[in-house]
Order: C-alpha cells, then structure tokens, then sequence
C-alpha cells in the first residue's frame, strides 16, 4: 500500500525527472543545430530561427560568451531607431523563412571547437544553391557547446555574423 510518504517522494522524483529532461541542452554541435532546425521546420517552415537571437537569454543559451558580448557593444553602437547589423534570420539565411527539410553534417570536430554546416532545403526553390548551406563554428565553454559564429552567402556574396558585428562597430 501506498503510504502518503511514499507518495510524495515518488510525485517528486516524477517531476525532477521530466524537468530535467526538459532543460537539459543537447550535448553536442549535431544534436544542437538538429533540434534549431527541428524547430525551424515546424509546420510550414516559415518560423525561422531568429529565436537563437531574439533576446540576451538567448542569445546567451546558444552563443559564446565573446559573440554575446560583440554583439551587444554592436547593438549599443547602433543609432537609435536604427536596424541592428544583422538584418535577417541567418539560421535560415532569409527574410523570409523557408525550411522543408535539411541535413546536418560535421565537417569539423575537434575537442574544443567544431564547424557544422546545415543544409536547407525549402518549399520554394528560388535560390542559389550555395546560399542553402548555413555553417556554424562552435566552440566549447564550461563544458558545453556553444556557437561562435554562423557563417554562409546571399547572392554568392559570403556573410559572418561576427564579421557584421565587428564592421558596424567600424562605422
């Protein structure tokens, strides 16, 4: 018989479990960007992933803490009522998200950094073939992956998130 005790320890070792569960952050750059690109690509992929970026709890769950930081001197460099050096959602390299389906691969691991590239394939098929692949460079802090830059092309033209940062800063 279920004693009230037992009960409670049980209800809370539930709930300790599934929270954990819920907030435990994928280990590694692959698990990382599948679950961004999961997420991107949910109903009709129009979503994006600007919500790595929307905010500073964000942007610091998923970049490093030297992108964090360049980018909020970038944004305080920026003139009031003015758009941010980053324009777009470079997860899906648009302005307007298209994510149907897309593939991860590892083209570089490292133990202390890595560079992943995601290629995405979208309902619309309207653009250059090099400007479906987003590649990531990550790097490790306090023991977990995070993302030190995101890389990829608009037009054949090559585009770095830290490189937009660090020109506005110039300006």
């Amino acid at each position: 018989m279920l004693t009230r005790r037992c009960f409670v320890a049980i209800a809370l070792l539930a709930g300790i479990s599934s929270a954990l569960a819920e907030t435990a952050a994928p280990a590694d750059p692959v698990a990382i960007l599948t679950a961004i690109y999961t997420r991107a690509a949910k109903g009709k992929g129009d979503g994006g992933g600007a919500f790595i970026i929307e905010n500073k709890a964000a942007k610091t769950k998923y970049l490093s803490k030297a992108l964090v930081a360049l980018w909020a001197k970038a944004d305080a460099h920026t003139p009031k009522g003015d758009v941010g050096p980053v324009d777009f959602d470079p997860v899906t390299n648009s302005q307007e998200p298209d994510v149907k389906s897309f593939k991860v691969d590892a083209e570089k691991m490292e133990a202390d950094k890595a560079i992943v590239a995601v290629t995405i394939t979208g309902h619309r098929n309207d653009r250059k073939p090099a400007d479906l692949i987003v590649r990531y460079d990550f790097v490790r802090e306090a023991g977990s992956w995070r993302i030190g830059d995101i890389r990829g092309s608009s037009d054949g033209e090559a585009w770095s998130i830290r490189k937009m940062l660090t020109d506005s800063l110039k300006s």
